[in-house]
């Protein structure tokens, strides 16, 4: 009964928020001005003079896709290099500068971007400006800095993959699920590529990456576009450009059956990860693929979760998780199996349960919840000048244009039950998973006669 009481209790404050949300921001097509520089970075302007403060992205379209075999790893290594000094400001100086005006800062690496994060009050524009273009134009290619940052690197790499076993287990699952295409690279690289990059290498891949045409900045706050324009022309427009990043044309072939693998390390529990190839992000099935994904894993109501933790008690989690993509891409599945519990337990009965989902439209309330819940975290997010400077740039950079913001209600309510369960028969299938198992070392030997 206390089970019930508490899924109702957050299945009704979901769709209260809901409700509350899309009132407060339905029909909203908030203005955002728009301006190419002459040296090709596009500027997105969305003003809010709610606070006197302002956050600042600006997405690089360079990630791990555009490495290689002796290269994984730069994008994620320029993203270190970005705070470690450049002519005006110095080692160190950036963050000092910046935190002593009221402002702070962060970076993220994925496989598709790079993307800078500046986050600061109205009065620090000029000073963020005049670091941004330090940075781009004159960053330090001092080869003791990078050696200092290359062994911060592969320290990185031992601390959260080798020495991890969701982070080894993931970067396996992504070598695994693809043959052809640069998505099986690991962001952080392989520890051998990290250890031989040259300074020619370095240099190239900055400045294809880096280059102002293969960027989107994106300001949302207490600003007014015309500001903003002239303080890109004066900072950032006589910033030259290079040639970008080459296209990447090579397509992922169809898998044609299911692959595994199997981790063998020290571990107290197993873990399992599975994962399915899906559409790119800017696809007709991206709606779709959100609810029916809400649907089977998002909280403690979801199918899985009831299934796996509540009813079966064979796991301590389960969850899936799918990262913004230029190129068809896969949904990860995470289940943590509990003390004793066979793996293969587990995955039979996520197996059954996206069965359910492939076989039987799902009720009318549980795909209202399930929308209810997508709305809500939309729109929780655009509440924010940081959550609204991100997605404005995140529909920019992957969908093509930031507009298709403003149909995000509409294309979620759109979803019926049929199309739940059209997706999960398109893209659930066993010939097109990838099962990565981590096998505890000390069950490994308990097994051996």
């Amino acid at each position: 009964m206390k089970m019930i009481g508490r899924t109702f209790r957050a299945a009704f404050l979901v769709l209260f928020a809901c409700a509350s949300l899309t009132i407060a921001v339905r029909g909203q097509e908030f203005p955002v001005a728009t301006k190419i520089l002459k040296n090709g970075m596009k500027v997105l302007v969305q003003t809010d003079h709610s606070i006197p403060n302002v956050a600042l992205y600006i997405f690089y379209r360079v990630g791990s896709r555009n490495e290689g075999p002796g290269t994984t790893g730069l994008s994620h290594f320029f993203e270190h290099m970005m705070f470690n000094g450049a002519k005006k400001y110095g080692p160190g100086e950036l963050d000092k500068v910046m935190e002593a005006n009221g402002g702070s800062n962060n970076a993220y690496t994925t496989r598709d971007v790079t993307v800078y994060q500046d986050w600061f009050p109205r009065s620090a524009l000029p000073l963020i400006y005049d670091i941004e273009a330090d940075r781009i134009q004159n960053l330090s290619f001092d080869p003791q800095k990078i050696k200092s940052e290359r062994e911060v690197v592969a320290s990185e790499r031992r601390l959260r993959t080798d020495n991890d076993n969701g982070g080894l287990l993931d970067e396996q699952l992504w070598a695994t699920s693809y043959i052809a295409h640069p998505y099986q690279w690991p962001v952080v690289g392989w520890m051998s590529d990290i250890e031989h990059w040259t300074m020619e290498q370095l240099k190239h891949h900055f400045e294809m990456g880096y280059s102002p045409n293969n960027a989107t900045m994106v300001v949302a706050g207490d600003v007014s576009p015309e500001e903003i324009f002239q303080l890109c022309e004066k900072y950032i427009e006589p910033i030259p450009t290079h040639a970008p990043p080459p296209p990447v044309t090579t397509t992922e072939p169809e898998q044609l059956g299911e692959r595994r693998l199997i981790v063998r390390k020290s571990s107290q529990l197993p873990l399992v990860f599975v994962a399915y190839h899906i559409p790119k992000t800017n696809s007709p099935d991206y709606y779709a693929l959100n609810v029916l994904r809400t649907l089977l894993f998002q909280g403690e109501s979801s199918r899985m979760y009831q299934r796996l933790v509540d009813k079966d008690e064979i796991a301590l989690d389960v969850s899936s998780s799918v990262e913004p993509a230029f190129d068809p891409t896969i949904i990860e599945i995470a289940a943590q199996p509990k003390q004793g519990v066979d793996p293969q337990k587990c995955e039979k009965a996520m197996y059954e349960e996206i069965e359910k989902a492939k076989n039987a439209v799902v009720s009318d309330r549980e795909l209202e919840k399930a929308k209810n819940i997508r709305l809500a975290d939309f729109y929780r997010e655009m509440r924010t000048i940081n959550g609204r400077a991100n997605t404005i740039g995140t529909y920019e950079v992957f969908f093509g244009d930031y507009k298709k913001l403003f149909d995000a209600a509409k294309n979620y309510s759109a979803v019926t039950k049929e199309d739940v369960q059209r997706v999960a028969k398109m893209y659930f299938g066993a010939n097109n998973r990838t099962v990565a198992t981590l096998i505890p070392d000390s069950a490994e030997e308990k097994s051996k006669p």
